[in-house]
């Protein structure tokens, strides 16, 4: 019989397209050795129950309980992994304030290798036990430091794309906390661009180095037309802050009479592999450069709720052609779980197409169809994330990567008010998408992987 390295059944729900979910009932899920989904099964296939009598005693089947079902594992567009651990603090004050009070202070603590291992390792493992499978990390302006974060995802067995930030204005950063120089900042970079691909070697999962301007404001021309460069030299990912608030869209208007997109273009920073986060306040010319390029938008909705200014629309950009994935932007996003997330990218597009000051009225107060579904807020957690990022990854079907989270409705302690035996699945996947909590996240898989257990 073919060798699989494991083999799953269960009942799954992945992302048909960006509006429906399809339903996998009771579907058996081969694993190759590679962690890929090599076959998968359905009941009515003719095959199926003679493959279940072959398998079902090999030691490496892994059929679900009642109540389980396998979600794809989660694709975070936007973490700042330092900034864990300022996680829940000081969210009522501007961005502008908020960065230079707390955030570059902390960050600038990172120079700590001991300091930084204990923060990194504690998020890896927080994400992971939240279902997150592949984060696409900011990490700071020390190269050390970054690499270390790379090589916690890849112990831990997290996909990590990690950037070692870059921060050379002088007029623009903290001078306790920005890279010492334009050359050392593009030196740096290209040191941890191939010490991370080095790693690469040896990680199943992969971990991948993103160059990482931190955003407009705090790069030089020179440092952005160097970092479009490395970008290029080695086929990278990309990532960087774009048009998220009021403050930041003005001063880049300001400085190069343009919006970000177009200066983001420019210095060959847009591409395939190139996700912006934010984006809140890109007109159509933008987002159809976007679609144009390939670069896709980190949406981060609690945190947009804080700094941003407005409510992007989703709805809209999606329509443009715009790749979008979901992003919980630590910490200006306090939660590390997209569950969350995605609750509040679908109550932001109904805010948006509602609106939300009741002396308009009525029929003038909103934004004509802005709203988003429960079922579009999982696809940008899921395979817009992995679109995002070029990879084949956030859908349950073939040739795709086994990133998985098993859901246990009946927990004791976060039990889903599940009553009817018979109750129809998509409703049952609404419930999850809702309510589960990291309790009902019993294991996570990455690449054919257990990376996290819950007892």
């Amino acid at each position: 019989m073919a060798e699989y390295t494991q083999i799953f059944k269960g009942t799954a729900f992945t992302s048909k397209s960006a509006t429906e979910v399809q339903i996998l009932k009771d579907y058996l899920f081969f694993i190759n050795a590679d962690g890929m989904i090599e076959k998968t099964v359905s009941p009515e296939h003719v095959d199926y129950q003679q493959l279940l009598t072959t398998y079902q005693h090999h030691k490496h089947f892994h059929p679900l309980d009642e109540g389980q079902y396998f979600l794809p594992g989660f694709v975070d567009l936007h973490v700042h992994a330092p900034q864990w651990a300022q996680s829940g603090t000081a969210l009522d004050i501007p961005l502008y304030d908020w960065l230079n009070t707390y955030t570059f202070p902390i960050e600038s603590k990172f120079s700590d290798l001991v300091f930084a291992q204990e923060v990194y390792e504690d998020l890896v493992s927080t994400l992971l036990a939240n279902g997150t499978t592949t984060s696409l990390y900011f990490a700071t302006v020390h190269k050390e430091a970054s690499i270390l974060l790379a090589k916690i995802c890849a112990e831990k067995g997290q996909r990590g794309l990690v950037g070692k930030v870059v921060m050379d204005d002088p007029e623009q950063n903290p001078h306790f906390y920005r890279d010492a120089t334009t050359q050392t900042a593009l030196a740096d970079t290209e040191e941890f661009i191939l010490a991370v691909k080095d790693l690469a070697k040896t990680t199943k999962q992969g971990v991948y180095p993103v160059v990482t301007p931190r955003f407009i404001p705090s790069c030089t021309d020179h440092a952005l037309k160097g970092l479009g460069e490395l970008a290029a030299k080695y086929n990278t990912h990309i990532q960087s802050h774009c048009s998220e608030s009021d403050w930041e869209h003005g001063y880049v208007k300001e400085r190069f009479h343009k919006n970000d997109a177009e200066a983001l273009h420019d210095f060959g920073l847009l591409g395939e592999k190139s996700v912006m986060a934010h984006c809140n306040f890109l007109s159509d010319d933008d987002a159809r450069l976007f679609a144009e390029t390939g670069t896709a938008i980190g949406h981060c909705p609690i945190s947009n709720a804080y700094f941003a200014n407005s409510v992007i629309p989703i709805a809209r950009f999606h329509a443009l052609g715009v790749d979008i994935g979901l992003g919980s932007d630590i910490s200006g996003g306090f939660s590390p779980s997209l569950f969350d997330n995605a609750r509040q990218a679908v109550m932001s597009s109904r805010m948006l197409e509602d609106g939300v000051d009741t002396a308009i009225a009525a029929n003038k107060r909103g934004v004509p169809n802005s709203r988003i579904t429960i079922n579009e807020a999982f696809y940008l957690a899921t395979a817009g994330g992995g679109e995002s990022l070029s990879l084949p990854i956030g859908r349950l079907q073939e040739n795709y990567t086994w990133d998985v989270q098993i859901i246990d409705t009946k927990t004791h302690s976060a039990k889903l008010p599940i009553f009817d035996s018979q109750e129809a699945l998509h409703d049952i996947f609404q419930k999850m998408m809702y309510l589960v909590r990291p309790e009902n996240i019993r294991e996570v898989w990455v690449q054919g992987n257990k990376v996290h257990s819950r007892d």
